[in-house]
């Protein structure tokens, strides 16, 4: 999903599209990518540059197309409307591998999904055991099999918002991944590897290996969009230039923005 903000020149669009344009047999893949954008000129600037693939999700009364801290006023709302029009996917029976667009596709994630789950979603850090809810749930990339038992869950989870106010919808998932209920509807939930889905919340990368890399832990557009263009030249140098030697290096700029984040905190 983008709004006007991902959308501009130089872009998150941008980078996220460059990715699969250099990843290893990820440019097929674009065909099958539908970008929901949640404001009119996200609308236009995607049916400019990416034809055929975008669908406008209107939002009566409120306006998506600035930039959005994590946990603030309309990004809460944005990020729950997200979750209602994804869970509305659900229902007409479609399955869908959502990825959030700060992302870049390395290399085709699918051999890397796990079989017969219904919902697997992406982690901050991953413990080793796919089954294990007290992996971190990353809800920027997550593949979903449309059935009874992923709608009754995407209506638990958007109605998790009343009991839980002021929590973004990756907040909730992590407080309701281990109840009870989800046992009771039979839903089988797994964490993926960051080995293969990683992102920028872990302190080290297998270049060899990554699939999707997610631009998270990062505050402000200007930061991820330098770390994650970043991670496609350190890529271009590994796979297209023939230097294996090549590792991803840290997203600086990212880490930094979390950091003075935190001192402004402390006050």
């Amino acid at each position: 999903m983008m709004n006007q903000a991902y959308a501009d020149l130089n872009s998150t669009f941008d980078v996220f599209l460059e990715g699969f344009q250099v990843g290893d047999g990820t440019e097929k893949l674009l065909r099958h990518v539908l970008v929901v954008c949640l404001d009119e000129r996200a609308y236009s600037h995607c049916v400019e540059v990416f034809p055929h693939r975008c669908f406008l999700l209107r939002t009566t009364g409120i306006d998506f197309s600035g930039e959005r801290l994590f946990t603030v006023g309309d990004y809460l709302e944005m990020m729950w409307r997200r979750t209602e029009f994804l869970g509305s996917l659900l229902k007409l029976g479609y399955n869908f591998l959502f990825t959030d667009m700060d992302t870049v596709w390395l290399r085709d994630p699918f051999p890397r999904l796990i079989p017969d789950v219904d919902f697997q979603i992406a982690c901050d850090r991953f413990n080793g055991n796919s089954s294990d809810t007290r992996n971190y749930a990353d809800g920027g990339f997550k593949f979903v099999v449309a059935n009874h038992r992923t709608i009754e869950f995407y209506n638990y989870w958007y109605e998790s918002r009343l009991r839980y106010p002021g929590n973004n919808e990756q907040d909730v998932i992590n407080k309701i991944k281990g109840n009870k209920y989800l046992n009771k509807i039979g839903l089988k939930m797994r964490f993926l590897d960051t080995t293969h889905v990683g992102n920028f919340c872990q302190r080290n990368w297998d270049i060899t290996k990554v699939c999707v890399m997610h631009g998270n832990c990062c505050i402000g557009q200007d930061n991820k969009i330098k770390d994650l263009r970043q991670v496609l030249d350190d890529w271009t140098a590994y796979f297209s230039n023939g230097d294996r030697a090549r590792e991803f290096r840290q997203p600086i700029n990212c880490w930094r923005s979390l950091r003075r984040q935190y001192n402004k905190e402390r006050g």
